[in-house]
């Protein structure tokens, strides 16, 4: 009997520090997916910027060639159109030369009509030749494109826009330059350096963009169109600002997943299981944004919460 006890005594024993090396083992595991998970979401997001080897020096190549072009062939045609509100007008800020001529290409690819469509590409000052000299390579046939550069706007300055002033900020600026590496995002895209540019802010000034239009479909540079998208303009909106895909079934787009509901004002103002929606493509009715003067609500909102107090993310 003694000899039974002795081994089952030992037959515990080793099962006991099995059982405590499996759970080490798996805590271990369960930490080095997490930090893979991290890893192949940088990667990720590196290779869906970078460029073919081929291509580095394209935006180098573009500019040199129209600092040396005659002044004479610096110049868009069909510029008559570029304020008519009878036609379709597209806004598009973007500083990625390539994907800015997807977006224009694959729209009038798709158009029954491209004489109808016009094209306002808004740049930085760096990409600002690049840009100007692609489209002027390489024409939109029928359609007006007019290329400017946010410099252009005089009247964009942190007097005016409370979010140039955060933007400039040390805490902005540390916080997408100088991520620590012992605290890890949960979605490191947020830390993407794209967000202090301007150019990522400047829809909510549409309005002063286009004085003299109506409605504007707002595309962002990601997208590939794949059918004639003139119906969208035929839309009715009833009296709402804009129209947009609505994406309820992913579950970032809950107010809850990126706005900070821990502070009250936002907590008392905001709905936190209501929808959002993607900004890809939206369609805006300029008429109705003056109106109901949403640039001064957007103002509201920068100086009453500062954007690391805003969402959940920063």
């Amino acid at each position: 009997m003694e000899s039974i006890l002795t081994k089952i005594k030992q037959v515990h024993d080793n099962c006991a520090a099995a059982i405590d090396k499996l759970q080490t083992n798996l805590h271990w595991t369960e930490n080095q997916l997490e930090a893979n998970k991290q890893e192949a979401t940088y990667a990720a997001q590196v290779a869906a910027k970078a460029l073919p080897k081929r291509l580095h020096c394209l935006a180098l190549r573009l500019t040199n060639e129209y600092y040396t072009s005659s002044s004479n062939n610096k110049h868009f045609p069909y510029q008559d159109k570029l304020e008519d509100p009878k036609l379709h007008h597209y806004a598009l800020f973007s500083d990625n030369v390539l994907a800015a001529a997807v977006v224009v290409n694959s729209t009038l690819i798709h158009a029954k009509k491209p004489a109808d469509h016009v094209f306002h590409i808004v740049t930085d000052k760096l990409n600002y030749a690049a840009m100007r000299m692609w489209f002027l390579a390489n024409p939109p046939v029928k359609a007006a494109i007019q290329v400017q550069k946010i410099e252009e706007f005089t009247w964009l300055n942190s007097s005016y826009s409370p979010v140039l002033k955060q933007l400039a900020s040390q805490f902005m600026i540390n916080y997408y330059f100088r991520t620590p590496q012992n605290k890890p995002d949960r979605n490191p895209k947020f830390r993407n350096p794209k967000y202090l540019s301007i150019l990522n802010h400047l829809r909510f000034y549409l309005p002063e963009i286009f004085p003299k239009l109506n409605k504007v479909l707002f595309v962002d540079d990601d997208i590939v169109v794949q059918q004639d998208l003139s119906p969208l303009w035929s839309v009715d909106l009833k009296g709402r600002v804009n129209a947009a895909v609505k994406t309820c079934g992913e579950v970032f787009h809950r107010f809850d997943r990126y706005l900070n509901f821990s502070n009250p004002l936002i907590a008392k103002k905001f709905d936190r299981h209501a929808c959002g929606w993607a900004y890809g493509m939206n369609m805006f009715d300029l008429s109705e944004w003056r109106r109901q003067n949403i640039t001064a609500v957007y103002h509201y909102w920068q100086e009453q919460v500062s954007i690391r107090e805003l969402f959940n993310n920063v």
